[in-house]
């Protein structure tokens, strides 16, 4: 039964009939990753009923948006001539601050994210007078406050909305070549893949396609784009080739303490489509991806010799982050108007968080944390990342 609902070729059909489309263009790099995640969705998710109808939905969705958007380039080709200039984008291992520092640059009026509304319905266009309106907005807040009921407490551990930001994972999910899946699913195939064997520029590619095309419809003018995902510390070097004059903020923490972390909220989210799921299990590929990601971070930093990098502390910021986010802003040559930083500190008086909590601990990943602790010292030493308790 799973094996037919993740036929590549039946959801391929699906999507083409909600498109209104079945012009996929010359560029087919995308199949090899949709079928990879078939394979592992149909074998290896442990997926219970709810989760088969949860994933065919997270297949067909990036199949049927990337059907439409190549319909709107072709039938305005000027689309693809808008330039995408000096972005900006936050990276680092997850759970270090990158998703409150995106969220506190993005109320800056000059800069721009990507919200979660238009990357997850974006057609028809979004427009300039409809923006704050559109009825996809409650669409999409509906959608995401369906999962809170179904696992309650994910709002918490990884908040999100209709109108806030959204990451580059689920733009790249449209090329089956994103972390998205396999944080959400246990795809242990998929995962390698991505990790070791796959080619990550026709992903970037796609994600200049997908910015052009949202600011085809509500121009920038003025501001440049904000973007956001731990994943791109694993490709800075697909990042760099495509987005060549892009700035780069690389946030760091101690990594132990994210791979608990992140390896609770993995098992946290994996609860949604599966009742088979184990920290343990998420821990070992946490562990795994964060490891490689670290080392090959570095290295290819050491080849980025031009790119502006600018890296932020985790404990620093989180102690003052407005004067973290001062030093970023004047490491990046540009001004903190007083409206950004008045909107900001409204944000965050609205959004304290709750540092976490007790929702992880070290033990509960099964892993030796002598041996971890090794494995990411030349990290630790290179960018002064102080150790912390482990939790």
């Amino acid at each position: 039964m799973k094996a037919e609902r993740f036929q590549p070729d039946r959801l391929i059909e699906q999507a083409c009939e909600l498109a209104g489309s079945d012009d996929f263009g010359d560029d087919d790099t995308w199949r090899e990753g949709l079928g990879l995640l078939c394979d592992d969705l149909a074998s290896e998710a442990r997926l219970n009923d709810l989760g088969v109808e949860i994933a065919v939905l997270d297949v067909v969705r990036p199949l049927t948006i990337r059907l439409q958007i190549l319909k709107w380039r072709k039938e305005n080709p000027a689309v693809a001539t808008q330039p995408v200039a000096r972005p900006i984008f936050i990276v680092g291992q997850p759970r270090t601050g990158t998703t409150i520092l995106f969220d506190l640059l993005a109320q800056d009026p000059a800069l721009r994210p990507p919200l979660t509304w238009e990357v997850d319905n974006p057609l028809p266009l979004p427009r300039p007078d409809t923006y704050d309106t559109d009825p996809r907005i409650a669409e999409t807040q509906a959608n995401l406050e369906l999962s809170e009921q179904i696992v309650p407490g994910l709002m918490t551990w990884h908040p999100m909305g209709a109108l806030v930001g959204q990451e580059c994972v689920r733009i790249t999910a449209g090329q089956f070549c994103s972390m998205i899946f396999s944080v959400q699913y246990r795809l242990p195939g998929y995962y390698r893949w991505l990790l070791y064997d796959a080619d990550h520029h026709p992903a970037y590619r796609y994600h200049r396609m997908f910015l052009q095309h949202l600011q085809s419809g509500v121009p920038g003018g003025t501001c440049c784009w904000l973007l956001k995902s731990p994943a791109h510390l694993w490709h800075l070097d697909a990042l760099v080739a495509e987005y060549p004059d892009a700035l780069i903020v690389q946030t760091h923490r101690d990594p132990l303490n994210v791979i608990s972390s992140i390896s609770a909220l993995t098992h946290h989210l994996r609860q949604l489509a599966s009742d088979e799921s184990s920290i343990v299990d998420c821990a070992a590929q946490s562990c795994e991806e964060i490891v490689v990601g670290l080392e090959r971070g570095m290295k290819l930093r050491d080849s980025m010799t031009a790119q502006r990098v600018v890296d932020v502390q985790f404990a620093d910021f989180i102690r003052d982050p407005f004067a973290t986010i001062r030093t970023l802003y004047a490491e990046l040559d540009r001004d903190l108007e007083p409206v950004a930083e008045q909107n900001m500190r409204a944000f965050l008086a609205a959004h304290p968080g709750d540092g976490g909590g007790g929702r992880y601990t070290w033990a509960d990943t099964g892993l030796d944390a002598d041996a971890v602790r090794d494995q990411v010292s030349a990290y630790q030493q290179r960018y002064g990342v102080p150790t912390e308790p482990l939790k």
